[in-house]
């Protein structure tokens, strides 16, 4: 969640916290602020989007060069300008990405400190600020003092006004990067913020905390042993998180799909020989032979990923089990994996709160844990023993889109991968190779055909508060998938069911407040499906069928056929559709298609 930026050199500081703000507005904008310094400190805060603060900035501008920012996403506290970050106790600015959970005990404990925010925040503030203003710590050793006695997670940034020669940073549980550039140190939660900038950066670990200076970095833990800065390469260039001439990043994102699978497949599928190599795991033949068990772990989008990819696993490697789980809840169950188990442990960021909880708590069962993942350097990249990048690109749109098509095909492959270390007969194999290895060009023949069909239907559909998604087999995490993005971008009432469970329950909403979104896709499951749609229409039901069948013909409202030769990954090529519905039908609403309300990028609290 929240952003956090930072910036000591030669430079503007304001210019720097304000760009570097507006890229990482996708993690929260309930409020945003900076304080730079000088002979005395600006703060400046606004409430709502980051072009408020803008504003605020413009009537304000000051030459200095350094200082700290923060976009919120709320927690602790209404969106509001008193909770809005920075917060100040005496000398101290502070920004936090986390969740401070102690705070109220600890705010038992200053009773001289004035109190003018509801956020747990300003506890660890005034903190700081403790044990700061009688001169016995240095500010390192105040936040370290203080950090000591939080429980939680955290991200955080801290300048003084006595002391405008640093800035203190420190995380554990929320990301944070320290860019290197020449006679200046940049600070960000994300490495979007920093391109442009610079190409070097240091990944701070949890446990951390590095005091930065304009030409120094100086990285200890907790309890004062010395850390050795690694610096690695910024792999992201800027065209990559601009809108290159779309209306939305959304739009962009979704189009994008071609060239971001392209590059996930990129050496790693071969059709002459076909094989799949997928060489990240670091797993051996033998390894691979084992395997008789996989846990994919993650949240939202990337659940739904893995419960779609499990089903391809299960079809063409025998003996083979997939649990997809709920990042969110297996991390309190009492779980066991049985012997010969690898968890897939899926992240588009890298950060996900929930599901690098569950990294953790199956490593220590030994548990061989493989990451599939978007953010090169994030927290789970560098904890899993082996994993994939998808190699997608930033995704600035809240609502993923072009991850989920990747991290489908990557755990897919990885499935592939372990069938043919078992000596899975290849022509069985093949199908599914062949298919992967052509998905992109259908993909770019789809997004080049559809999307004025789609408009137009969305249209037709904007007046509604309700629906359902429906599908069956590899169809019903699609359709999860699907409702999701509706809900989360137009805020229609979108829920999804296996179409089988109609007759359980779901049938019961079904009235002239409701539509129907049916994903068909031709296979053994066709006709069970269309008596599903059926028992619909028999109920007066509103329609619209997403199919790859020729023959599909009952009198439904609106039909979207995909002409397409492929068979088992059509869910994928409907999926998009399902994307392009929920932005379609998200801009004849007149809501935020890249920024919807309550959410944000990269879930880095609980």
């Amino acid at each position: 969640m929240c952003g956090i930026v930072g910036y000591i050199g030669d430079k503007n500081a304001q210019d720097f916290l304000l760009s570097g703000l507006k890229r990482l507005e996708y993690r929260g904008y309930d409020s945003a602020g900076v304080v730079t310094l000088s002979e005395k400190p600006t703060l400046l805060r606004a409430k709502g989007k980051i072009s408020h603060l803008e504003q605020e900035i413009a009537q304000h501008k000051k030459p200095d060069h350094i200082g700290i920012g923060h976009t919120r996403w709320a927690t602790h506290g209404e969106p509001s300008i008193r909770n809005a970050h920075p917060h100040r106790s005496g000398d101290i600015f502070l920004v936090h990405n986390g969740i401070i959970e102690n705070y109220q005990k600890l705010k038992q404990t200053l009773k001289n400190h004035h109190f003018t925010s509801d956020t747990d925040t300003e506890v660890l503030s005034a903190l700081i600020d403790s044990f700061y203003h009688n001169g016995k710590y240095s500010l390192t050793d105040a936040v370290i003092q203080a950090l000591k006695l939080i429980q939680g997670t955290y991200g955080i940034a801290v300048v003084s006004a006595q002391n405008p020669t640093e800035i203190v940073v420190a995380r554990s549980g929320s990301p944070l990067i320290i860019g290197v550039g020449r006679d200046e140190t940049l600070i960000a939660s994300d490495a979007s913020a920093l391109v442009g900038y610079t190409t070097q950066a240091i990944y701070l670990n949890d446990g951390e905390v590095a005091t930065v200076s304009k030409n120094n970095v100086d990285i200890k833990t907790l309890n004062a042993t010395p850390v050795s800065a690694q610096v690695e390469e910024i792999q992201t260039d800027l065209s990559a998180i601009q809108k290159g001439g779309f209306d939305h990043f959304l739009l962009k994102e979704i189009m994008e799909q071609p060239e971001s699978l392209t590059e996930t497949l990129r050496g790693r599928v071969h059709l002459k020989t076909n094989n799949v190599c997928l060489g990240g795991p670091g797993l051996s033949t033998a390894d691979l032979r084992k395997i008789q068990h996989l846990t994919i772990v993650g949240c939202g989008t990337a659940y739904y990923a893995g419960m779609l990819a499990g089903y391809y696993i299960e079809q063409f490697t025998p003996g083979i089990t997939v649990e997809p789980v709920i990042a969110s809840e297996y991390r309190y169950r009492n779980f066991h994996i049985p012997q010969h188990s690898v968890a897939l442990i899926v992240s588009q960021s890298g950060e996900t709160a929930d599901t690098l909880a569950c990294l953790r708590a199956i490593k220590k069962q030994g548990i061989k844990t493989i990451g599939i993942i978007n953010a090169i350097g994030s927290t789970i990249a560098r904890e899993v023993d082996g994993g994939t990048y998808i190699h997608v690109g930033p995704e600035i749109s809240v609502a993923s889109t072009k991850a989920f098509t990747s991290q489908v095909i990557a755990m897919t492959m990885f499935g592939l991968t372990i069938a043919q270390a078992k000596g899975v007969n290849t022509h069985l194999l093949h199908p599914y190779i062949s298919e992967i290895a052509h998905l992109p060009a259908e993909l770019r023949q789809l997004l080049s055909t559809v999307p004025p069909q789609i408009k137009k239907i969305a249209k037709k559909y904007a007046k509604y508060d309700h629906a359902i998604y429906l599908g069956r087999d590899i169809a019903y995490p699609t359709a999860m998938e699907g409702a999701l993005k509706l809900k989360e971008i137009s805020y229609i009432d979108a829920n999804a069911y296996a179409a089988g469970e109609l007759k359980h329950g779901p049938l019961a909403l079904i009235d002239d407040r409701f539509f129907s979104f049916f994903l068909l896709p031709k296979g053994v499951l066709y006709e069970k499906s269309l008596s599903n749609l059926q028992e619909v229409l028999a109920r007066g039901g509103k329609v619209i069928v997403v199919t790859n069948a020729n023959d599909f013909n009952l009198p439904v409202q609106d039909v979207i056929k995909i002409p397409t030769s492929i068979h088992y990954f059509s869910p994928i090529l409907m999926n998009i559709i399902s994307q392009l519905f929920a932005y379609y039908i998200t801009l004849a609403k007149g809501y935020d298609v890249d920024q919807p309300r309550n959410l944000a990028k990269s879930v880095t609290v609980e």
